[in-house]
């Protein structure tokens, strides 16, 4: 028997699919009129574009929508705990960013120098 958690998801990854099917026969249409010269290629772009900010603008709604119906199912305590993990996954996720951001530029291979050295030394 499917539980709660199972609907929400699969209502979530329906909307996706929906939005994800939307896009591409929008797509496939604004290429046609493109094709039959009925708008520009840079209003095709535009188009295109401005459906691209929807779509994420709707995908990220249905995400937070579903987070929230299955956060409203939980306990005050399981909301607390919940609320703590994603900080910690946060942090862990930020510090990582940052030390990846620090990190020095990696050395150059050893190839690469040698082919150097040896170019020079061929120049002389």
């Amino acid at each position: 028997m499917a539980n709660i958690g199972d609907g929400f998801r699969d209502i979530f990854f329906a909307g996706i699919g929906a939005l994800a099917i939307t896009g591409e026969k929008t797509k496939e249409l604004v290429d046609q009129l493109v094709a039959k010269g009925e708008i520009t290629v840079d209003q095709g772009k535009q188009i295109n574009s401005e459906l691209k900010h929807k779509a994420e603008a709707a995908a990220e709604s249905v995400r937070f929508d579903a987070l929230e119906a299955r956060m409203s199912m939980m306990t005050p305590e399981e909301r607390t705990a919940f609320a703590q993990k994603a900080a910690e996954i946060a942090q862990s996720i930020n510090a990582r960013d940052a030390a990846k951001d620090a990190a020095p530029a990696a050395e150059e291979p050893v190839e690469a120098k040698a082919e150097a050295v040896a170019d020079e030394a061929d120049a002389q």
